[in-house]
């Protein structure tokens, strides 16, 4: 088993450093930093978790192609990879809707935009003179300009953020790895697991040469019930937000409508708790690992069965250690 932490802006940055910390010394692999809302940027973590670290992998998980070109990224990871070499891990997404629009950027063609930032930014991490003539990438006989320091072409695997199934095919042709999407139950993976092996014969590729890293909400307590309402708030959300990814993910529509009337864009703590209590066990427990510690275990392995090969755990509540330690206890120590 491999196991990853996922980080959002749940925590401070001085925090999240110790949480990476325990989690490299309980055996975890890797550590992914998502760019969350307009709250949190990816990279300064990423640089503070690789400097207080000596083995733990550190993904971007996932930084956006839109506000970031090719140049930018390539020269990102290149100074990442400076400061930890064959550490880093460059996941990219294709960014979230309303975010996007509110600050001008318009989301056209998402597969050919990430399918040409993918081919850019590999292209200039191998140390080659780049001309590239996209859509959405235009490279004019450039190249990371170092001069001083390592030239070698530097190995930095590039990962596709994806919850749409078109872009797991995507990530299958061209990318080294996907980052599997949380809130989805594992028989959408198992769909997944479908497209993703329709890119790679398009690429005439095997499904070994492609990591599928799956981020998973966990909230575990030896208090169960503690541990579901957890998870219950932010999945009665997520369930309003996402209802077309709900309903593939075999949510009720008479569910997603009851809760539509109660919550609003803008909700208040108030509707989230009424909301919460049309929301049963069965669907937390659908599109997350919450509950038990044994609960949690076995929704993992159903990920994994369902064709992941890391679980990336997104912790639910404030006993980060108390996770890492339900996991790395069983399979580590």
């Amino acid at each position: 088993m491999r196991y990853g932490l996922y980080l959002q802006d749940d925590f401070s940055l001085r925090d999240s450093i110790k949480y990476v910390q325990y989690a490299e010394m309980r055996g975890f692999e890797s550590v992914w930093q998502a760019e969350s809302r307009l709250a949190r940027d990816a990279i300064v973590p990423m640089a503070a978790y690789l400097s207080h670290t000596t083995r733990i992998k550190v993904g971007s998980g996932v930084i956006n192609h839109w506000t970031h070109n090719a140049a930018a990224i390539a020269m990102t990871f290149l100074t990442l990879d400076d400061l930890a070499p064959d550490r880093v891990m460059c996941g990219l997404g294709t960014w979230w809707e309303p975010i996007a629009q509110k600050v001008g950027v318009n989301r056209t063609k998402p597969l050919l935009a990430m399918r040409e930032v993918v081919q850019g930014v590999r292209a200039l991490l191998s140390g080659q003179r780049v001309t590239y003539r996209g859509e959405f990438v235009q490279l004019d006989d450039v190249m990371l300009d170092v001069i001083h320091g390592r030239r070698e072409p530097r190995q930095v695997p590039i990962y596709i953020g994806a919850t749409a199934q078109r872009m797991v095919a995507l990530a299958g042709e061209i990318a080294d790895g996907v980052l599997l999407n949380f809130f989805v139950s594992p028989a959408y993976n198992r769909e997944a697991m479908d497209e993703l092996e329709r890119g790679l014969k398009q690429a005439g590729r095997s499904i070994d040469s492609v990591d599928r890293p799956q981020l998973i909400v966990c909230s575990v307590d030896p208090d169960r019930v503690k541990a579901l309402n957890r998870a219950r708030r932010v999945v009665t959300q997520y369930l309003v937000q996402q209802p077309k990814l709900m309903r593939a993910c075999g949510v009720r529509q008479e569910l997603l409508d009851e809760l539509a009337q109660v919550l609003t864009w803008n909700a208040t703590p108030a509707q989230i708790e009424d909301a919460m209590r049309l929301v049963p066990d069965d669907v937390v427990q659908l599109i997350t690992a919450s509950g038990s510690a044994d609960e949690v275990r076995a929704k993992v392995q159903d990920y994994i069965t369902s064709g992941a090969t890391c679980a990336v755990l997104y912790p639910i509540g404030d006993d980060v250690r108390y996770m890492i330690d339900v996991f790395a206890d069983r399979y580590v120590s």
